[in-house]
């Protein structure tokens, strides 16, 4: 629309216009954004600038007896209004050689139209990166440094303090699209990742949000100076600045730029919040002051002497520069100064070629191709050192120029150096200062933690499971050296040794549960995961499946017993084949999960935390090691599922077989106790840690205490009782009172009491008796040596009278006595009379 809009102004204003009124002077347009309210209103202080400028260049006599002079209107920086005041300069009187034109969006639309008349375009400010391309625009140069400048200057800078990752937050504005397309390209060249692209029209507000939710913390900002202090504002609601944030700039606002217009443009932010958000930023910018404040230019004077001229004529004009309020565009002052000089000098060299030719650069009207081409080559070769610097111009019209860095330091703009992107060559003055005193990093460092079991917790838990493994390993051996003992006979040693097996090996796996990645590498965690199943299932199976068992066995014969059936001696094989058929069925689950779908380490992701005693930029992320499998709900349904129906028929056994006494299973009761008490505490340790399996030490206390409790309340349950009667009665006896399931009632218990005081009383009148004995037979034995002594012979009669004297002496029952022990065929039970009498 544009281009035809151009096309139908040609052809119907194509009238050739002289220099009749004003032989000796030579006009060029201008056009200036100074009164707009959006995009860059640099025209405030070009202006003045160019009017400096051509009243040196018109004092100094540089274009020969002629005077340049210059027509130009207000922008806006609007295209639209630009394009209307390039057409109301190109068609009113009198004929312009040149146009200057200020803001890209107005630049962009002039150049593209300039070259149907033929006209060659000077930008003092338009950094465009679009206006490189020489297919579109042909006539276009400009005094202002293309924006793609910037790009190897902050990619430089990225790669410096180590940032890898960045943000972008851009105005939708054709300069700040094309600059964000060179930027992405020159970092996927240099291995940057852009993690967001965020853009806005007017209001920054959600693409700031945007910015905080991706956790960016290195952002280049591309925008005009308005929109600059409304992203400024949202950057401090939304906390966006510090010591974890960098941002980068745009080097061309003014140097107060966060604490003007506030209110005026409605702003939400006061100027200390302001100035608090900017702390730190960093600008790029090329160099629009000559460094070399004491080095005269091509107008004769310093940069210190045109910045003081400048000042001067802006306060003339209402901008209170001694309070550091300077007008937009005072930092591209100098470029507009320098392209009035390149204009000038263009036309110098110009106007001596075509002297040579006999022609007069004054004879230039838009169909003048010839004296176009010339102005062209003039000012594409023009070099000179300017109020900017040393200017020169690229093949592609732009600006050759170094790049600045500058940083806020206390509410200032301190440079930090400088960089030449034709040499990349950084000059830097360490000067830089960062908020926390470190370079701020890039991203935030993601610590993964894993959480670990408590030392002291797992050293307190192993121990006591040591101490259980002892007792288990002391009880077994004690059950295999009294296995002959009636009170360990009637219980089934066997059983009970495969139920202590079974403890060792429950109690075992409280060594493999310990075993997290503070202790082994995650390459061996896997094999743990396989081994404390195995082992916690094959040792719950030994242990519980004895004891079950032996329930199940009682549960038989009294059934039998009820049905008058025949009673029969237990069959010992009939209780191990138990054991060995939930042993199988173990042994099959366990062995299908394994080769079908083997556990493996997985890991569990807490939310991230913040570290407890660090400053730097990190956040801790805890995760925790889980043994699982593919299809693990599966396969722990399945295990679980087996081990409760197990339980539940134990339950039901005991309970049945509560108050059954058997001499064949004399502890049956505390059995079943044993088995009340693993069956509650499975079911209460089921649901607790499923419920904290997310707390490692929570979990293995729970699990660790679960698995000692049972053990060591099942085996104090059945060998306490056996241990003490071994203790207290060393001799083996066919009852006692610590077996109180041998077979007895009450009244055989009450006789058997009374059986045992009366055979204690009796044992006392035997040994009374034999004491007695003794006696008489010492007494004997004297009488025996007397005769002996005397040598009497004794005849059959007075033998007789010996023997009624000894009848008198010893009554008969004494005599009964003393023939039993003597051995002369006393029976017992006359003994045992004798005794009682």
């Amino acid at each position: 629309m544009i281009q035809l809009v151009i096309n139908i102004f040609v052809l119907l204003n194509n009238v050739p216009f002289s220099f009749q009124e004003d032989d000796n002077v030579l006009h060029i347009g201008g056009i200036f954004p100074i009164g707009g309210k959006g995009g860059w209103q640099g025209g405030q202080a070009c202006e003045p600038a160019v009017r400096l400028a051509l009243e040196d260049v018109n004092k100094n006599s540089v274009l020969s007896g002629y005077q340049l002079k210059l027509h130009w209107n207000d922008s806006e920086c609007d295209p639209g209004l630009g394009a209307s005041v390039m057409y109301d300069l190109l068609y009113n009187k009198p004929q312009k050689l040149m146009l200057l034109a200020g803001c890209s969006t107005v630049c962009t639309t002039v150049a593209e139209a300039a070259k149907m008349w033929n006209l060659v375009v000077l930008c003092y400010g338009a950094s465009s990166p679009a206006l490189s391309d020489r297919n579109r625009f042909p006539t276009l140069f400009r005094t202002h440094p293309s924006a793609t400048v910037h790009s190897p200057t902050r990619i430089t800078l990225m790669k410096k303090f180590g940032w890898y990752r960045i943000a972008i937050l851009q105005q939708t504005e054709e300069v700040f699209i094309s600059t964000v397309e060179d930027i992405e390209l020159r970092c996927k060249q240099n291995g940057i990742e852009i993690i967001t692209r965020q853009s806005f029209v007017s209001d920054p507000a959600d693409a700031v949000k945007n910015l905080r939710r991706q956790d960016a913390r290195i952002i280049v900002g591309l925008f005009y100076v308005v929109a600059a202090r409304k992203v400024l504002c949202e950057m401090y609601k939304q906390q966006l600045y510090g010591k974890s944030y960098v941002w980068f700039f745009i080097g061309w606002y003014e140097d107060n730029w966060f604490e003007l217009n506030l209110d005026k443009e409605g702003i939400e932010c006061t100027r200390e919040q302001m100035r608090i958000a900017a702390e730190g930023h960093i600008t790029t910018e090329a160099l629009m002051w000559n460094q070399n404040i004491n080095q005269k230019t091509v107008s004769g004077m310093t940069s210190e002497d045109f910045r003081q001229r400048l000042e001067n004529v802006l306060r003339s004009e209402g901008y209170a520069i001694d309070r550091h309020r300077y007008p937009e565009g005072y930092q591209e002052a100098p470029l507009a100064y320098d392209a009035v000089w390149a204009v000038a000098l263009a036309f110098n060299k110009t106007m001596s070629i075509l002297e040579k030719q006999g022609k007069s650069i004054t004879s230039f009207n838009y169909n003048n191709k010839e004296i176009a081409d010339h102005i062209y080559s003039a000012i594409n070769s023009t070099q000179f050192l300017g109020i900017s610097g040393w200017v020169a111009f690229s093949s592609q019209g732009d600006r050759i120029a170094l790049t600045q860095i500058e940083q806020v330091i206390d509410g200032k703009y301190v440079k930090l150096g400088y960089y030449d992107t034709q040499s990349d060559n950084l000059t830097w003055f360490d000067k830089e200062r960062w908020i926390g005193g470190k370079i701020p990093q890039d991203r935030t460092v993601i610590r993964r933690v894993l959480r670990t079991l408590s030392i002291p917790l797992l050293i307190c838990m192993w121990v006591i499971t040591t101490i259980g493994i002892l007792v288990a390993v002391s009880l077994i051996i004690f059950n295999v050296l009294n296995h002959h003992r009636r009170v360990i006979a009637q219980s089934y040693p066997a059983c009970n040794t495969i139920m202590l097996s079974g403890c060792v090996l429950s109690l075992s796996s409280i060594y493999l549960f310990g075993l997290d990645g503070q202790i082994i590498s995650s390459a061996v965690f896997p094999n743990i995961c396989q081994i404390k199943t195995w082992v916690l299932s094959i040792g719950f199976t030994l242990g519980y499946g004895a004891m079950y068992s032996k329930v199940w066995r009682v549960h038989r014969l009294h059934t039998s017993q009820k049905k008058n059936a025949i009673r029969k001696a237990l069959q010992p094989w009939k209780m191990y084949s138990i054991v060995i058929f939930l042993l199988g069925v173990d042994v099959a689950i366990l062995f299908l999960w394994q080769c079908m779908d083997p556990l493996k380490r997985d890991i569990q992701v807490f939310p991230m935390e913040n570290p407890l005693n660090s400053n730097d930029d990190i956040k801790i992320r805890p995760e925790l090691e889980h043994c699982k499998s593919v299809n693990h709900n599966f396969w722990l349904s399945l295990t679980l599922s087996y081990k409760g129906l197990l339980l539940l028929f134990g339950l039901f056994v005991s309970y049945e077989t509560r108050s059954v006494k058997l001499r064949q299973i004399n502890d049956s009761r505390y059995v079943g106790m044993s088995i009340y008490n693993v069956v509650v505490t499975c079911l209460i340790t089921a649901p607790v840690i499923m419920v904290t399996a997310s707390q490692q030490d929570a979990s293995f206390a729970f699990v660790a205490l679960s698995v000692i409790f049972c053990c060591f309340l099942s085996m104090a349950l059945i060998f306490v009782p056996k241990v003490i009667e071994v203790i207290r009665d060393p001799h083996d006896k066919p009852e006692s009172k610590y077996n109180p399931d041998a077979g007895m009632s009450k009244e055989d218990e009450d006789k058997y009491k009374r059986l045992i005081d009366e055979n204690k009383q009796l044992a006392a009148k035997i040994k009374e008796k034999e004491d007695r004995l003794k006696q008489l037979k010492s007494d004997l034995a004297s009488l025996r040596g007397d005769t002996d002594k005397t040598e009497l012979k004794w005849n059959d009669e007075s033998q007789l009278t010996e023997h009624s004297f000894l009848s008198q002496s010893v009554n008969k029952d004494t005599l009964i006595v003393a023939d039993f022990i003597t051995g002369e065929g006393t029976s017992d039970s006359a003994f045992i009379a004798a005794i009682k009498n």
